[in-house]
């Protein structure tokens, strides 16, 4: 049986999934038909109902969920994992940096943000710190960075290996959105996950869930055997800056999430309908 099978052609997702397509552990009759794309396209073709299974950002999630359902294997969830905010000049991160989670002087309201993606939890978490930054850019999160060299935009939203390299162009970072979730709620930042359609067989999703778990483990057993597949996938960076990659974002919650990682996700819709951010449900946002 083949399924469509999307994810980001970024480090921690093709170490993740590298074991899976490439049949080094057994998948049990399933292959897969992988589609690479930034997870703002994700959450769309997640919206349309394009794909078995795909990487989202959690906060899309809430607006797919009639549709699809979150799989306890491949999240990306963790501590000092969140998206940056940056910017290129120094006194104007100073000035922000005091107002996280606080009321923003009308002056600072019309400021030009570059974000990946509207439905993004990099954009969800930036409405959490600063809802008066309403004058937002939609960008590939890759171009983020330029676009604040070139002074296009005045502030940008980093995600990804981003957070690697802002500070070797000369940029400066005015919060760590990922350490504003963390500090305000105690819990660990959910970033993206895997989601597979409803109308799937049982059968078939619950083995999905475990390949994608047995992935996982191989490799982190095995952290080099698809060195050659992520590299050729990844913006141009060394492997070292790829590891640092695969370390932030892949860990425990990456092979299952437990009892930790099902609480903070919904901890985060929770605080979402609070807001009248996302829509509530009355589905099961997990598998069963």
């Amino acid at each position: 049986m083949k399924l469509s099978l999307g994810f980001s052609p970024c480090p921690n997702d093709t170490f993740i999934f590298d074991a899976l397509i490439h049949h080094k552990i057994d998948t049990e009759g399933l292959t897969f038909e992988v589609e690479y794309h930034d997870v703002e396209t994700l959450n769309h073709k997640a919206f349309n109902r394009e794909l078995a299974i795909t990487k989202l950002s959690y906060h899309a999630f809430a607006y797919a969920v009639e549709d699809y359902e979150l799989l306890d294997a491949g999240s990306a969830l963790g501590f000092g994992v969140g998206p940056l905010l940056i910017t290129k000049r120094t006194e104007l991160a100073e000035q922000l940096a005091a107002f996280a989670g606080k009321p923003l002087p009308e002056q600072f309201h019309q400021l030009k943000v570059g974000i990946p993606g509207k439905y993004t939890t990099a954009n969800f978490l930036l409405g959490l710190a600063y809802p008066s930054l309403q004058n937002k850019e939609i960008m590939v999160f890759s171009d983020i960075e330029s676009a604040l060299l070139d002074e296009r935009i005045d502030l940008g939203l980093i995600i990804h290996e981003n957070r690697f390299t802002y500070q070797d162009k000369g940029l400066f970072k005015v919060v760590d959105l990922g350490d504003y979730w963390e500090k305000t709620t105690e819990s660990p930042i959910p970033l993206g996950g895997i989601a597979i359609r409803r109308d799937m067989p049982e059968e078939i999703k619950n083995k999905v869930n475990k390949l994608i778990r047995k992935s996982v483990e191989y490799a982190f057993a095995n952290p080099k055997s698809g060195l050659e597949y992520i590299r050729a996938h990844a913006q141009e960076m060394d492997e070292e800056v790829m590891y640092k990659h695969i370390d932030l974002y892949v860990n425990q919650y990456s092979v299952d999430l437990g009892p930790l990682g099902k609480k903070a996700i919904q901890s985060m819709f929770e605080r979402a309908y609070t807001l009248n951010i996302v829509p509530k449900t009355s589905k099961n946002i997990f598998l069963k």
